[in-house]
């Protein structure tokens, strides 16, 4: 399964998806991830917070970028350099979290991808930042 080659990327292109967040999901990305900070896990205490409830993580935001990137935008191939990553606001349980990515900026020479990347609830930024990616190039790819 191949992405999308860098030769085919235009400024301005980008993809969308639309995760509800489960309880579930928080759960697993605390077993996965280690960070087992109250404030995701348990209610009572998260009740306390200035959250007035669980919250999600700020990564498994994170991870939703991640995904879009390996599996959309560009998709299979693609290698991630970097991500820089603002937390605005918080993600509860149940929310819709719509990720986009937008290619911002192509650097020829090196096959890289700029792109910016946001994740909102109801309109409403709940992280951005940007990502570079390296883009596979479609002649250097073997034929299979």
């Amino acid at each position: 399964m191949q992405g999308i080659f860098f030769e085919d990327l235009t400024i301005g292109q980008s993809a969308e998806t639309t995760k509800i967040v489960g309880a579930a999901d928080v759960e697993a990305f605390a077993a996965v991830s280690g960070d087992t900070n109250p404030v995701h896990l348990d209610e009572a205490y998260a009740l306390t917070t200035p959250f007035q409830g669980r919250i999600a993580h700020g990564m498994l935001s994170g991870a939703y970028i991640s995904a879009m990137l390996g599996t959309k935008l560009p998709g299979p191939g693609a290698i991630y350099l970097t991500q820089s990553l603002r937390f605005r606001r918080p993600v509860k349980i149940g929310d819709p979290v719509v990720t986009r990515v937008t290619v911002q900026a192509l650097d020829e020479r090196r096959a890289h991808a700029t792109l910016t990347t946001v994740c909102q609830v109801d309109g409403k930024t709940v992280v951005d930042g940007e990502a570079v990616v390296m883009v596979p190039r479609r002649n250097t790819t073997k034929a299979g």
